[in-house]
């Protein structure tokens, strides 16, 4: 393994998969930190954990346990890979995290860059903008777990971290890798460990990816993955060939849980069209619906690719969350989604789509398979995975990521045609 990497959730690792994977990179995505060792041939690997919403305690002590399992297959350089919204809390995980996976490597100092020009997340100024917009007027402000208020990403990440946060501006940047260097070099110098790095282009992340060739430890949204396979290709150590993909035909169910406006716009597309079964929070906490009833719909409807989905407007999860309380709700909801993807793949679903980053780790989860082969991009940052000894393609996808037709699209593609 050359290039070993930590994700805060399930969809944002995929996410990171892709983004390697697309460069050239023999990736694998693992559920948690494996107990064995990782398949052969492995050249970039992908630590899942859901840790974004814990507290910041167990965050740091599951990826310093992901990053031990890493180091122990060979990986030269650590990727700490978190959302490209930058999802956290004042007292949240991505400073902690960061601030401990340095101390372990030594690193003097590290980037921090939540980039992905793709998908509309840029950053200017230490500002994080997402299409176009401050994070704080994305929608993001109204996250149930993470609402994000503040888009200066520097200031923010003080609130978490013991030491001071540098900046590498944007004139900065976009002189190039050698002025990048520099920036990160003199950050260090005035004990700057965790340094916020501008970027507006792809061409600003490969640069930054350059820049950082020598580093220990990076972190960032997926886009910072972006300029790091380069590095080792033009050490000869890897080369240019990409696996064979080919899908899984047989019963596809959806699963959202996400109330993301683009999740709702891709639910609304789907359910015109095919059938669909909408979960009611309350009707989940009072026991009115549960798994059975659930996967008997899915199981009456075996060639219609159904969608089953709790994503509602923001109003009608807050009115859950007060009445029975945002963690409960949340709790509830997860677990009912894991244990119907686990009845459903056990009645025989090949082709399986989960919408919403939590509600994807809690599948992911529950499947409890070890590693995922990653295969063709569906949507900007949503591969299309197989899970390791199991006849089942899946795809994991962040509530913000992929176009209104993203259902469909998906069920085709983990049926081994084009998206």
């Amino acid at each position: 393994m050359l290039l070993g990497c930590i994700g805060d959730d399930f969809t944002g690792s995929s996410d990171l998969a892709n983004t390697l994977a697309r460069e050239g990179m023999r990736t694998m995505q693992f559920t948690g930190a494996p107990t064995g060792d990782a398949p052969e041939g492995c050249e970039a690997g992908v630590v899942a954990l859901k840790s974004r919403s814990i507290p910041a305690e167990e965050a740091v002590a599951q990826s310093l346990a992901a990053l031990d399992w890493l180091r122990r297959q060979g990986a030269r350089q650590f990727l700490f890979k978190y959302c490209s919204t930058f999802d956290s809390t004042p007292d949240g995980n991505i400073g902690p995290v960061a601030e401990a996976l340095a101390d372990v490597l030594g690193a003097k100092v590290t980037v921090v860059c939540p980039v992905f020009p793709a998908t509309g997340r840029t950053l200017y100024l230490g500002h994080l903008f997402v299409n176009g917009r401050l994070l704080s007027e994305s929608g993001m402000e109204k996250h149930p777990l993470t609402p994000m208020t503040d888009p200066d990403i520097r200031r923010f990440l003080r609130r978490q971290t013991q030491g001071e946060v540098g900046l590498a501006p944007f004139p900065i940047v976009d002189q190039g890798p050698a002025a990048i260097r520099e920036a990160l070099d003199a950050c260090a110098a005035r004990g700057e460990r965790l340094v916020v790095v501008d970027a507006v282009k792809e061409r600003h992340l490969r640069d930054i990816g350059s820049a950082v060739a020598g580093d220990a430890l990076v972190t960032g949204g997926s886009g910072i993955a972006l300029g790091l396979p380069a590095n080792f290709r033009a050490e000869g150590l890897i080369g240019t060939t990409h696996p064979v993909w080919t899908g899984e035909a047989g019963p596809a169910v959806a699963l959202a849980g996400s109330c993301s406006g683009a999740t709702r716009g891709q639910v609304a597309r789907h359910i015109a069209a095919h059938p669909s079964l909408k979960v009611e929070a309350e009707a989940v906490m009072t026991g009115r619906l549960g798994v059975a009833e659930a996967l008997a719909f899915a199981r009456a409807h075996p060639e219609g690719e159904p969608l089953i989905y709790s994503s509602a407007d923001p109003a009608a999860v807050a009115a859950a969350q007060t009445r029975f309380g945002r963690d409960r709700v949340a709790a509830a909801l997860e677990g009912f989604f894991a244990d119907l993807a686990v009845a459903l793949v056990a009645a025989g679903t090949r082709r399986l789509v989960v919408a919403g980053g939590e509600t994807s780790g809690a599948v992911a989860t529950a499947l409890a398979r070890p590693w995922f082969e990653i295969g063709p991009e569906i949507d900007p940052g949503v591969p299309a995975l197989r899970a390791a000894g199991a006849p089942l393609t899946l795809a994991l996808k962040s509530g913000n990521f992929g176009a209104e037709d993203f259902f469909a699209k998906a069920f085709r593609t983990l049926a081994g045609g084009r998206a």
